[in-house]
């Protein structure tokens, strides 16, 4: 017999609006991107000044992850994600700053982020999860492809819980719908209700 799973909580960030488990954490209409997520992070009142060095999309998954995260300590946590745009946003910065032969000057600081998959690192050492984590590139989010793979960490207790979701940005656009799956809750893991959040 298969154990049900149940999404614990969601946060969703996106248009300088925060909103966790559907209710509204914070609002800034005013800001550009950059100091809406400086802003809302010092909001949070953590002490962990290596966010400020991140790319745009470690940035943006750090904040929704803290929101699910905040107060666990469960370290056994595995993260399943998917964007469309992959590193795209870090991957122009970095060419542009290796593209011109007179003016060759690769920053590490940029490089470090041309794959998709160090915002799921980021977190991890964020929140010190050692647990398995996966990052996939696809047009929209591959909802049946995640509810499987998550149902499969969690079944085979490679995992206590998953955080999963879609985390987008690209040139100032962004999309962050983050849900944390596990065994405790009232909302039954199935696709119907992933959709849902979409």
């Amino acid at each position: 017999m298969l154990e049900k799973f149940y999404i614990e909580k969601t946060c969703e960030i996106q248009g300088q609006h925060i909103a966790v488990d559907g209710q509204t954490i914070g609002r800034e209409p005013d800001l550009k991107y950059a100091d809406f997520v400086k802003t809302s992070f010092r909001d949070l009142a953590l002490d962990y000044p290596k966010f400020y060095k991140m790319d745009s999309l470690s940035k943006l998954a750090l904040l929704s992850a803290e929101y699910l995260l905040k107060g666990s300590s469960n370290t056994n946590i595995a993260i399943v994600l998917a964007n469309q745009s992959g590193s795209m946003d870090s991957d122009i910065k970095h060419m542009n700053s290796i593209r011109d032969p007179e003016n060759f000057f690769p920053s590490p600081a940029t490089f470090v982020y041309t794959l998709a998959n160090i915002c799921a690192g980021e977190v991890s050492i964020r929140h010190n999860l050692q647990t398995e984590n996966v990052f996939f590139v696809d047009q929209q989010y591959p909802t049946e492809l995640i509810y499987t793979y998550t149902a499969y960490l969690l079944q085979s207790k490679r995992a206590e819980k998953v955080l999963c979701g879609w985390i987008e940005y690209f040139q100032e656009n962004y999309k962050a719908v983050l849900y944390l799956v596990g065994r405790d809750g009232s909302r039954v893991h199935s696709v119907e209700n992933i959709e849902v959040l979409f």
